[in-house]
């Protein structure tokens, strides 16, 4: 497997966000997560946006994170968002959600952001699974889907490690894993 950073717009991302969205579709029975995303909100240094290409070079998993400061939708100054973490069904079980989240976590932390927060819903028991066992931990809930029964909001401190190899996204490289 190898993880890289991409675009939010890159092809194989939007193909991949497609594909999250029909299943958030079917779980819910709604379009989807309206949330309005572009890909400047996943730029270096406010954002990043991972793809895992499997060794065959097809996609199989993406997320990404986003900077938030204080707001009137419930974030606070020094947030980096969780957004459409995914793995392919035909992938899953590997251990590539972990993987992507720690790159997250990893490179959210040395942008400064000092709290990654996240959105998911009762649908998606996966999703809460992998996100407690993680170390998040349910928090006020916040943006579009705070109100929403459904929606369950997590955050996990993230903490600052001395750096040794730089900050951001610069740290991300791409990297192959097992």
């Amino acid at each position: 497997m190898n993880i890289r950073p991409v675009s939010f717009g890159h092809p194989d991302a939007v193909r991949l966000n497609e594909r999250v969205q029909l299943e958030y579709a079917e779980r819910y029975g709604n379009e989807g997560d309206v949330t309005v995303l572009a890909p400047g909100m996943f730029q270096p240094p406010h954002g990043l946006y991972l793809a895992v290409y499997d060794t065959a070079g097809t996609p199989v998993a993406t997320g990404g994170w986003r900077s938030h400061n204080k707001d009137e939708h419930g974030h606070t100054d020094g947030d980096a968002e969780i957004k459409r973490m995914y793995v392919v069904p035909e992938a899953r079980g590997r251990g590539l959600s972990r993987l992507v989240l720690a790159a997250l976590e990893k490179d959210a932390r040395g942008a400064g952001r000092t709290r990654m927060i996240l959105k998911t819903g009762t649908r998606l028991p996966e999703a809460i699974s992998l996100y407690v066992s993680s170390g998040y931990e349910p928090c006020a809930r916040f943006g579009r889907y705070r109100f929403d029964a459904l929606s369950r909001c997590y955050a996990k401190a993230l903490v600052p490690v001395p750096a040794t190899t730089g900050s951001g996204s610069a740290a991300v490289a791409t990297r192959r894993v097992g």
